[in-house]
């Protein structure tokens, strides 16, 4: 099977989430049954190179996988590429997904933020 091309755009420093459906026909009529499955995605600088984050999945039974990214996560990422690849129950492993990853860069620092909101959480 050769994977699907899906490119994520991350606004660095923001949650990111994705819902990913997936089918086993080009019809979208049979879903992939995830029962039992893991999913794995992960950035990198490139192929094969550094990673640079991993997209924490949630599976939806029967064929929907969330994935998400803090905004921390997301401000400690570069551009680079990713993909999908799900583990089934019997050790067959299928990518899904795979493309580029375009980072654009934050304006305000909602890091700054993040330590603030904790600061005054704690004074209570």
């Amino acid at each position: 099977m050769t994977p699907g091309k899906h490119a994520l755009a991350i606004y660095r420093g923001d949650t990111f989430t994705r819902k990913f459906t997936l089918w086993a026909d080009a019809a979208k009529t049979v879903e992939v049954d995830l029962t039992g499955a893991v999913v794995k995605a992960e950035i990198r600088d490139k192929p094969g190179g550094a990673v640079l984050g991993e997209l924490t999945c949630v599976i939806t039974l029967p064929n929907i996988i969330d994935a998400s990214l803090t905004a921390a996560e997301s401000a400690l990422l570069a551009s680079g590429v990713w993909d999908l690849q799900v583990t089934f129950l019997d050790g067959t492993v299928s990518t899904y997904l795979t493309g580029a990853v375009t980072v654009t860069p934050d304006i305000t620092d909602s890091s700054a933020a993040l330590r603030s909101s904790k600061r005054l959480r704690s004074v209570g």
